[in-house]
């Protein structure tokens, strides 16, 4: 069985995000979302709403699982039993980073691949950052996200005075 961990921060979790779980999930088994806690990037919703935003938006697919975590991804590998590591490129600037990852994952845990895939060409625009920035300054998102992600950054927002 092949099991892929598509590991990020997901702060939120984009319509470019949920695209590439889409085609990973026809791809593999078995599809484990990992939101990563990430105290050192300073995420702007805590761990347990993108947890629940990644849940719902992913919630069409039945093979796919969303966890939190706040380990080393090679930890995580072992215990969801994964063989595979899905990251997305969105851009060539994309590529040196994940390479320098890839390589080190590698290193830390020999028997597991890392796979990337791109994004539909239409959402490669689209990053967490630039969701977060037009937000924050009363943008609309609702094109780029799930609704209720659109809708909970409202209010995370307003009730949070960021």
């Amino acid at each position: 069985m092949n099991t892929a961990v598509y590991p990020g921060t997901f702060d939120p979790i984009t319509n470019g995000h949920t695209d590439l779980v889409e085609r990973a999930s026809k791809l593999f088994d078995q599809v484990v979302v990992a939101v990563a806690e990430s105290p050192k990037k300073r995420p702007l919703l805590p761990l347990d709403l993108r947890v629940k935003l990644a849940e719902t938006s992913l919630s069409h697919l039945g093979n796919v699982r969303v966890v939190g975590f706040n380990s080393l991804l090679t930890t995580l590998l072992q215990q969801e039993r994964a063989n595979i590591i899905l990251r997305g490129l969105r851009a060539v600037s994309d590529f040196e980073y994940e390479f320098q990852l890839a390589n080190m994952n590698r290193k830390l845990s020999p028997n597991v691949e890392s796979l990337f895939l791109t994004p539909a060409e239409h959402l490669t625009y689209i990053s967490s950052t630039l969701i977060r920035e037009i937000a924050s300054l009363g943008g609309d998102v609702s094109q780029f996200v799930h609704p209720d992600v659109s809708d909970a950054l409202i209010k995370y927002l307003s009730s949070n005075n960021v």
